[in-house]
């Protein structure tokens, strides 16, 4: 590490290859926390190049312990997160508004890092058993709509970083990479990225893959439709900018989107959007995250009518009967 440590701090990069094997290196335990965390400052400092994330990412595919849901035809979403916004768990709702509206949902997330609550903080409160038991989320996804792949559990890597990852506190490339690397490879996904830069990076690599896929950043910051201001789309078909009024819906403050300080807090907000008595903000940013899932799933279909669709699944508590399934089988 010392040589690669080195060669970093005399600002050159690395090409694929090199990536790979050090995050190979960082699975396998061969680095000290020490090391580890002088090698993610880097990327502290600097941009990561498409190389190096490509690199990154091909290490942690190959170490992942894959989930075999081939029988269902699944979408993922989540964010980078990083965005330092401390945001309600718009995207574990929205995963579950996805699976009310009929669509199969295999859900990769985290415990928070850089926010007071990540989608495994909120799933582990709620009762959910963190399982890589592929019989368990197989009949989870038939019965429910959704299961839940918790990340550590998946990928060696990412487990043996994490000590680390809490300790510096702050986003770093791991963040990039953590939705680029569901262990049970679905066809389709939305991303939220924290950065246009990141927006781009992802663009080109998502390119060179089959999956059906959309990446999103709101233009003030959010790694997720916030509807605060205009939000960036990227698909393999189109690169534009939605203003919130172009999908039928008002512009929020910021604070209308905070995630509380607890995870007793974040939970209470959960159930409000689940039940259809959270705040409008709550609930159309939701909603509006859930059109454009859907969307990617059905590109035939128009946004509007996908936004229907997500709002239905709330109002109809289709999207609450898929989590409360989803909970009576963790019980």
């Amino acid at each position: 590490m010392k040589e690669i440590l080195n060669f970093l701090y005399e600002h050159k990069t690395l090409d694929r290859d090199a990536a790979k094997k050090v995050l190979t290196n960082i699975a396998k335990g061969i680095y000290n926390h020490s090391q580890i965390a002088s090698f993610i400052s880097v990327y502290l400092m600097r941009s990561i190049t498409v190389e190096e994330l490509s690199g990154f990412r091909e290490a942690l595919l190959e170490l992942c312990i894959p989930v075999d849901l081939s029988d269902f035809e699944t979408v993922d979403l989540c964010g980078t997160g990083g965005d330092g916004k401390d945001t309600f768990n718009i995207s574990t709702l929205t995963s579950f508004v996805v699976a009310g509206a009929g669509v199969k949902v295999a859900k990769h997330g985290n415990y928070g890092v850089s926010s007071s609550c990540g989608s495994s903080n909120l799933m582990e409160y709620a009762g959910y058993k963190f399982s890589k038991d592929v019989t368990k989320l197989q009949t989870e996804i038939d019965k429910s709509g959704i299961c839940f792949l918790h990340a550590p559990l998946f990928n060696p890597a990412m487990k043996n970083v994490a000590p680390v990852r809490k300790e510096l506190g702050v986003k770093t490339f791991f963040n990039m990479l953590g939705p680029m690397v569901n262990p049970s490879f679905p066809s389709r996904q939305l991303v939220g990225v924290y950065s246009l830069e990141l927006a781009r990076i992802y663009a080109y690599l998502y390119q060179t893959t089959d999956k059906q896929y959309t990446i999103v950043h709101s233009l003030d910051g959010y790694d997720e439709i916030s509807l605060t201001g205009p939000c960036k789309v990227i698909t393999r078909e189109l690169d534009r900018v939605y203003q919130p009024a172009e999908m039928g819906l008002p512009v929020y403050k910021a604070g209308e989107l905070s995630g509380g300080k607890t995870v007793d807090e974040a939970m209470n907000i959960f159930i409000k959007v689940m039940q259809n008595q959270a705040t409008n903000a709550q609930l159309d940013v939701v909603v509006a995250n859930g059109g454009l899932v859907l969307q990617t799933c059905y590109p035939d279909k128009d946004l509007d009518e996908c936004i229907d669709m997500s709002r239905e699944s709330i109002e109809s508590g289709s999207a609450f009967k898929a989590f409360k399934t989803l909970m009576d089988l963790n019980r």
